[in-house]
């Protein structure tokens, strides 16, 4: 049993590993979901373009890392067609 409070397991983490929905994703396309937009405190290196969670919660275990996801900013961008 861990007797380990919630808040001080995410303190021991070593890095942060920040993700992102991709946008041209097409709905029920079987192709991965998430990009990475960043790394924070780990040596980590990232062959591939595109991942999915499962991946990416993997590398995260494997470096001890903690995954942030990034909100996007709701599609109000210039080059967004309206």
């Amino acid at each position: 049993m861990n007797l380990l409070p919630t808040l001080f397991q995410e303190t021991i983490m070593s890095g942060q590993i920040f993700y992102r929905e991709r946008q041209k994703v097409k709905q029920g396309a079987n192709t991965p979901r998430y990009r990475i937009a960043g790394v924070a405190g780990v040596d980590l290196k990232v062959y591939s373009t595109h991942l999915r969670l499962g991946d990416l919660k993997q590398m995260a275990d494997a470096t001890g890392a903690a995954l942030v996801e990034l909100k996007g900013g709701g599609g109000g961008g210039k080059n967004k067609p309206s």
